[in-house]
């Protein structure tokens, strides 16, 4: 039986040395006769101990870090796939304090699952949002993202009922949902995470969004220094069209969507949305004088429906828990949870 090591691929966990410490663990599992199965996890956001060596062991999962490449050695000779101890030894990761107490909704497969592993996300839920959105329909959904007390995560604070109701309401045969993920503030990377960490999720929602307002384009607007994530995105988005989980008629129904990665301009700017919008036209961002808002009037002059990645990595625990069971968390006036 094979020994389960998880190493994040995440970026911040690779700009530290994780792809050095994941070969190192191979060559030295290999010269001791040891069967290790290497499994590129997301991150768990304890940027602290990457790179994080992770062991399945019959008391669970044990963590070992930092680690670099040249303590390898030292961690196999103190027996890691028994979880023995080592001077780079956390125990239980999932007890440490900083992950303990949280309740997490939008990073719950965070250090869990494989980002690109479409069998792993359905195993942990994956689509069963969509699945159930699309049993009660558009007139269901929009309601109980309205009684979820969501709104947006991009720092206006602007309830997300209210606005797709705006856009379902226009008559316009085309509309569009555009994810904002031009993440420009110094020090966040929460963005990031999702998409290089649980793309399928951010589809997910996206498709569920889609289906409540009657969109069937959606668009990624990735700032130019997160290549990772958009090669992530990209990969997803192949992955998903030859499931069937993207395209026409997703899942025998009548939901058709496509999603398209785009690569921002590297402008601070164009992380305000209608600075975005002219962006993804192929125009100079330049922030829009409004009326008319986006919700009305917005890519190509069609409604359009936009959000930051928060925002939208928090609509499949909505749908699955129910609006009521979201709205127990968070304030009174802002519901939920909230990444910092």
């Amino acid at each position: 039986m094979s020994i389960a090591v998880y190493i994040s691929g995440d970026s911040g966990a690779v700009s530290v040395g994780a792809d050095d410490v994941a070969f190192e663990v191979q060559q030295q599992a290999k010269q001791r006769g040891l069967d290790v199965e290497i499994i590129r996890t997301s991150a768990r956001g304890l940027y602290w101990l990457e790179p994080l060596v992770e062991v399945e062991t019959q008391n669970g999962r044990v963590g070992y870090g930092p680690i670099e490449a040249r303590d390898v050695a030292s961690l196999l000779d103190a027996g890691f796939e028994n979880g023995q101890p080592h001077a780079s030894f956390v125990e239980s990761v999932e007890e440490i304090p900083f992950l303990a107490r949280q309740d997490r909704q939008i990073f719950q497969r965070a250090g869990k699952t494989q980002p690109l592993d479409l069998p792993d996300y359905i195993r942990t839920g994956g689509f069963s949002a969509l699945k159930k959105a699309l049993e009660i329909g558009p007139e269901a959904i929009l309601e109980q993202v309205r009684i979820s007390g969501l709104r947006g995560r991009g720092g206006a604070g602007f309830p997300a009922g209210i606005k797709w109701k705006t856009v379902a309401e226009q008559k316009e045969l085309q509309k569009y949902v555009c994810c904002n993920a031009d993440e420009g503030d110094s020090g966040t990377f929460a963005d990031r995470m999702v998409m290089e960490g649980d793309p399928f999720a951010l589809i997910e929602a996206m498709m569920i969004a889609g289906f409540a307002i009657g969109a069937d384009k959606g668009l990624i607007y990735v700032r130019s220094e997160y290549p990772g994530a958009i090669k992530t995105l990209k990969s997803a988005i192949r992955i998903l069209l030859d499931a069937g989980w993207l395209g026409p008629n997703i899942s025998g129904s009548s939901l058709s969507f496509s999603v398209e990665v785009r690569r921002g301009a590297g402008s601070y700017v164009c992380g305000e949305e209608s600075a975005m919008l002219e962006s993804l036209e192929g125009k100079r961002g330049q922030v829009r004088v409004k009326p008319p808002i986006p919700a009305i009037s917005g890519l190509f002059g069609k409604p359009t429906l936009v959000h930051n990645v928060l925002t939208l990595a928090s609509i499949p625990a909505i749908i699955t828990g129910g609006a009521k069971t979201y709205e127990k968390k968070g304030t009174r006036r802002s519901r939920g949870t909230q990444a910092f």
